[in-house]
């Protein structure tokens, strides 16, 4: 089966602003930032409120991300995570179908 090589990917979005309430209140859940320190094993991380639509792999966008949000990866001070499906869910949010948070270590 061939590869269908995606040359322009729109990776814009927009949240409706209760959507973006509600799925900001669970990213900056004490009982979730709690399970990113341990899996970061970091002291603390702080939500940045940067998110983003994972985009597929290309020449131009080979970390699978918009460009702009590449330096957070190269970084050890930050962590990326995908937001998990139920959080998508309960924030009623479906398009994008999936998203990234980033958060920065603190400690």
């Amino acid at each position: 089966m061939p590869f269908k090589i995606i040359q322009n990917f729109d990776s814009s979005f927009t949240l409706e602003p209760q959507a973006k309430e509600t799925l900001f209140n669970l990213l900056q859940a004490e009982s979730f930032i709690q399970q990113i320190c341990q899996q970061s094993k970091s002291g603390k991380v702080e939500f940045t409120q940067l998110l983003f639509q994972p985009v597929p792999y290309s020449l131009s966008t080979p970390k699978g991300m918009p460009a702009e949000f590449e330096p957070y990866n190269a970084s050890d001070e930050y962590v990326i995570i995908n937001v998990p499906p139920n959080f998508m869910f309960n924030a009623k949010i479906f398009q994008p179908s999936r998203l990234c948070a980033i958060y920065k270590k603190c400690g």
